[in-house]
């Protein structure tokens, strides 16, 4: 199993007390996200940016990468995307324990932030880990198999999902779609809606992302 390209950025203060990692959505890299490592480093200047490369080339944009295959984009198979996915989940719980181990995190000092499919693959992958991460920030994505939650999940962490009004590629109704599955299931579950906004991070939601981040990793008040 090949390991997962790294794009990491390092914390502004030289310390390094928590990591984010951020997992990018079909057809981008990890650099599309790694450049939020700017205005949240900021003020997380104590935390560990990274953002992997998701494992295959895209069949939808061969420049980008994909998490697992989209049947209605790329023409796949329902059971060529399940199989992606589930080889995608073993690549990055890989992944987080080669982070976790290389740079000395515990599993609560790291913070997973996707976009899109990015935001499937944390939603999919945290619950089911060993160990807790500090918590779980969705963009634009969507709860995958939110019936088998309750049975699969092993851990619970805050979540919060965000998503613009406005998203014509993956639909707005799928944020209280996933929000109450997390709910039923006992997580601690935070929503916040993008007004006038499409398939993207507006700067409200990057604001209340990163006010969640700072509670979540420790960061005081202030």
């Amino acid at each position: 199993m090949a390991d997962l390209t790294n794009h990491k950025r390092d914390s502004l203060s030289g310390r390094t007390n928590s990591a984010v990692i951020f997992l990018h959505g079909y057809g981008a890299d990890g650099n599309d996200l790694l450049g939020l490592a700017d205005p949240l480093g900021e003020h997380l200047p104590d935390t560990m940016f990274f953002a992997p490369d998701a494992p295959e080339r895209c069949t939808g944009n061969p420049m980008g990468y994909q998490w697992f295959p989209i049947p209605w984009i790329d023409g796949s198979s329902e059971e060529e995307s399940r199989a992606g996915m589930m080889r995608a989940v073993d690549e990055l719980n890989d992944y987080l324990d080669n982070v976790m181990v290389d740079y000395g995190f515990e599993a609560d000092q790291i913070a997973l932030l996707g976009f899109s499919q990015g935001t499937m693959m944390s939603l999919h992958v945290a619950p089911r880990r060993e160990e807790a991460v500090s918590c779980v920030v969705g963009f634009s994505g969507r709860l995958l198999e939110p019936e088998m939650l309750e049975d699969e999940m092993r851990v619970k962490m805050p979540v919060l999902l965000i998503h613009g009004d406005e998203d014509d590629v993956v639909p707005p109704q799928s944020l209280p779609e996933a929000g109450q599955a997390l709910q039923s299931a006992g997580f601690e579950t935070y929503a916040h809606i993008m007004r006038g906004t499409g398939h993207g991070i507006s700067p409200d939601g990057l604001s209340v992302a990163l006010a969640f981040l700072r509670e979540k990793l420790g960061y005081e008040a202030g």
